[in-house]
């Protein structure tokens, strides 16, 4: 089979994608989208060369998440390196994304394409399969643990079979403290148990400081960043990754994540989140931290150039800590997921920007700079140096941890292409609204979780 055989679309399935009502799909179309189908992508023209962007003028379209620094700051630094390469960058939420991405893949397909859950959209012939791409490259010949989340077998299971995506990065979520509001209630240094992060919440609540300002309005549930966390305290983060990918009986309602449930229940009923919780987004958890309105928040290690320069010296971050000292301890880790529509007009280009990003000097050092986390590529590769004491240095030595516990694990709201916007998130807010419980959640998000797969 020639490379250009094997990059060529299949035929389009429809059906059994992402069950989006018709409000959604009219009101949160992207920009720019149409009704008629395009003729497909021009396939790959490498041959038996190598995939480039060649000296013509070239613009990828990139279909970006809001309120990620990274992408555009890649995308124009390669179009300095590269002059010939512009980008038309358009960006959403990550609940519109996953809401359209079937439609956007198909109907305006972008050439790199910031992705949700990924088993429906391979499954439906909508993404490249970047294969040949990583043998032409030497993908397959780095760790291959930062690649296997991004297989799809034949079943729509994760974690094996061809690849459909690539990361700008490995990011990873946990906890960021003001440390001036810290000192105030005596917390000098990160607390080494859940026990002493719960004393921490109350002391700041009788000293009047909010606890936790955390976004988990509109169709974000920003809950399961605390929620997932506490899962890694509770139990081994194995069987969440089995759930995540699909594997066979695998459930989310277990005696361990029941107990973490239970546990952000008790957050919410003691009053540790703001008061508007559930009408928070992300831009306003970010200002009302940034603006030292907050003890903690819980995000991901993208915000780490972000609060190096904006809360300079002033802020912490550390992993949700164990039950115990020195205990199990893990936390969503990773890659910042992209992907090439199937119908993408320029996949040659595309694919050499993902490689670019993991294997440019400069490349990678923004990456650590501005999205403050670890790169893809080989484990040899460049790594910049980074400030001592910074936020940055405090995420990336994170990172090491949760690699020498083997804590690493998806998001749960990529279980499925449903499962965020349409059951975590609704029962979360109903959580915080005393309206269900731990129990509750969990039987219903497993029920939904069983019910979409049926489909």
């Amino acid at each position: 089979m020639s490379r250009s055989q094997q990059f060529r679309p299949r035929a389009f399935i429809a059906t059994g994608l992402l069950l989006v009502s018709a409000f959604a799909v009219t009101a949160c179309a992207p920009p720019g989208g149409g009704e008629a189908a395009p003729s497909g992508s021009a396939g790959p023209v490498f041959g038996g060369g190598d995939p480039s962007c060649g000296d013509e003028d070239i613009v990828l379209d990139m279909y970006a998440e809001t309120g990620f620094a990274l992408p555009t700051a890649l995308a124009d630094e390669f179009t300095k390196q590269f002059p010939n390469v512009t980008f038309d960058v358009r960006e959403d939420q990550f609940a519109v994304i996953t809401q359209n991405a079937p439609r956007v893949l198909r109907d305006s397909p972008p050439d790199l394409m910031r992705l949700p859950q990924m088993s429906a959209l391979a499954e439906g012939d909508l993404l490249l399969d970047l294969d040949p791409y990583a043998e032409v490259f030497g993908w397959d010949e780095w760790p291959a643990s930062q690649l296997e989340q991004l297989r799809v077998d034949d079943e729509g299971r994760r974690g094996d079979g061809p690849l459909y995506a690539m990361g700008l990065n490995f990011s990873m979520t946990g906890v960021f403290y003001n440390k001036e509001l810290a000192a105030q209630i005596g917390m000098t240094e990160a607390p080494a148990t859940l026990d002493e992060l719960d004393g921490y919440l109350q002391a700041a609540k009788d000293a009047g400081i909010t606890p936790i300002a955390q976004f988990n309005g509109g169709a974000t549930g920003g809950l399961l960043f605390p929620l997932q966390g506490l899962m890694a305290s509770y139990g081994d983060t194995a069987p969440i990754n089995d759930w995540i990918f699909q594997s066979p009986d695998a459930t989310i309602d277990t005696p361990d994540n029941l107990a973490a449930g239970e546990h952000l229940q008790k957050w919410i009923d003691a009053g540790y989140f703001a008061a508007d919780v559930n009408s928070m987004d992300y831009s306003q958890m970010m200002s009302r931290f940034i603006g030292g309105e907050s003890l903690l928040i819980f995000s991901g290690d993208w915000e780490s150039g972000n609060l190096d320069t904006q809360m300079a010296g002033k802020a912490g971050f550390f992993l949700v800590p164990p039950l115990e000292e020195d205990g199990r301890q893990g936390a969503m880790s990773a890659p910042l997921t992209y992907g090439i529509s199937a119908y993408a007009e320029h996949p040659d280009c595309a694919a050499f920007f993902l490689n670019w990003v993991a294997t440019d000097e400069t490349a990678r050092t923004i990456t650590v700079e501005i999205g403050g986390s670890h790169p893809m590529g080989p484990a040899d590769a460049f790594m910049p140096a980074v400030e001592e004491g910074s936020v940055t240095a405090a995420t990336l030595e994170a990172g090491t941890v949760i690699n020498d516990k083997n804590g690493a694990m998806d998001f749960i709201a990529n279980a499925t292409g449903a499962i965020y916007a349409q059951s975590w998130t609704p029962n979360v807010q109903l959580m915080v609204a005393g309206d269900q419980d731990a129990a509750g959640l969990l039987s219903t998000v497993q029920s939904d979780y069983e019910n979409e797969l049926a489909d």
